[in-house]
Formats: C-alpha cells, structure tokens, sequence
C-alpha cells in the first residue's frame, strides 16, 4: 500500500470508503475531509451504525 498524500488523495479515499461502506448498507453520515489537514474525518454515528460496521468488519477478517 502506497503512502497517500493532498487534499486530493484524502478526498478519493473518503468517497472509495463512502461507497464500500454504502455497499454494506452503511453510511456514516458526518464523513468528510478534515478542512486543516488531508486527513479522513469519519466522524459520528448512533450505536446501530457503529454495530452495523464492526459485523461487516468481522465478516472480513483480516
């Protein structure tokens, strides 16, 4: 896996993540760009959502 860097980068990986999720029946509605730094702010969720994620989570693996 390659070192992301920019605004730009950040914001491809949100909307990658944003669309897996939505692919699970998942959406985690305060997703967004911090506006300082390139970073992934995943923000807030109610405890269904966040059960919802740690299941398709474990579904995975590693």
């Amino acid at each position: 896996m390659s070192i992301l860097h920019g605004r730009a980068d950040a914001e491809s990986a949100a909307h990658e993540l944003r669309e897996a999720l939505a692919g699970s029946g998942i959406t985690l509605p305060s997703l967004g760009i911090d506006p300082l730094y390139p970073l992934v702010e995943l923000g807030r969720c109610n405890a269904e959502t966040a059960l919802r994620l740690a299941a398709v989570l474990r579904r995975c693996g590693r």
